[in-house]
């Protein structure tokens, strides 16, 4: 028997499962596979210090990281890339490559960075979800490492400004963001009919972003002008994590049973089709059966035959 996956996150609020990109992009690959995982909040909570979200633990195994979770996932045959193209596999690298290049910098910013969403959403938020007195230390430690992050990524010094890359930063995202408008077109998957790690790391990526009340966020005013990308992420907060609708594909027993069940329509079509045809062909008058006389030279022999 398969051991239990626990999946230790950041909460959920303004209409998401959680406000954590990274964390979204787990849960929303769990969903898209049908991993079953027990989901953990570290909110309130003194991992909100010390954890590395999201983690995923199975058994003795704790897996960090969404590119690390999402392989031990495959590795458990939950995969949802398994009708993927070698091509679109190779997409599906790049575009991730660009998200981590090109947009996460502007996220961080937006939310971490830019002085005004801190203040009144980012720090106001982590803050009222971690025990006193880590309240207090949480949020600037997070800022801390986002700016850092942000100079990793664009391979400055920590001696440069935040202020001088900004104009950069906006300049990559808002193309990032044309480019995957223009990659989904009016399809609601990047990828077929079905989402795959490239639309989970995309809604990760994109719906805090979309759903976030800021305060200041050209990216945002941005993203919004792209509905196509907006109705992505609507569409697979409505599908997957609404209780009204089913979050899992159906299980492989459900859908042996459908089709049974089709099957066995459809020999019931053709069985009252066949039996139908039968009764037209016995009730036609050039069919009626006659019963053949016996022959006369049969007759004569046997009377002229000598007792």
């Amino acid at each position: 028997m398969a051991a239990a996956m626990e999946l230790r996150c950041w909460g959920g609020d303004w209409g998401l499962p959680s406000v954590h990109s990274e964390s979204l992009v787990v849960l929303a690959y769990t969903k898209f596979s049908g991993a079953k995982v027990t989901v953990f909040p570290i909110d309130w909570t003194w991992k909100t210090l010390t954890a590395t979200v999201p983690e995923l633990i199975c058994g003795d195994t704790a897996v960090k990281e969404p590119s690390q979770i999402l392989n031990f996932l495959r590795k458990q045959r939950l995969n949802a890339d398994y009708e993927l193209t070698a091509r679109q596999g190779a997409d599906t690298m790049a575009y991730i490559a660009l998200l981590e290049e090109k947009l996460r910098p502007a996220l961080l910013h937006t939310f971490w960075v830019d002085a005004e969403n801190y203040a009144n959403l980012t720090r106001p938020w982590f803050a009222s979800r971690s025990p006193f007195p880590l309240n207090f230390l949480v949020p600037s430690r997070h800022a801390n490492v986002a700016l850092s992050r942000i100079m990793l990524t664009k391979g400055e010094t920590p001696l440069h400004r935040i202020t001088e890359l900004e104009g950069k930063i906006y300049s990559d995202a808002k193309e990032c963001l044309n480019l995957l408008s223009y990659r989904l077109g009016s399809e609601n998957y990047f990828f077929g009919s079905s989402p795959t790690s490239l639309d989970a790391f995309v809604f990760g990526f994109l719906a805090p972003l979309h759903k976030a009340s800021l305060p200041s966020s050209p990216l945002q005013s941005h993203l919004r002008q792209l509905e196509n990308l907006t109705h992505f992420c609507e569409n697979i907060l409505t599908v997957y994590f609404n209780s009204n609708h089913p979050c899992s594909p159906p299980s492989v027993q459900e859908t042996m049973d459908a089709n049974l069940q089709k099957l066995t329509q459809l020999v019931n079509k053709e069985s009252n089709l066949i039996e139908k045809m039968d009764d037209n062909l016995r009730s036609s008058p050039q069919h009626k059966t006659h019963r053949p006389d016996p022959k006369p030279s049969l007759v004569i022999e046997k009377s002229s035959s000598p007792a």
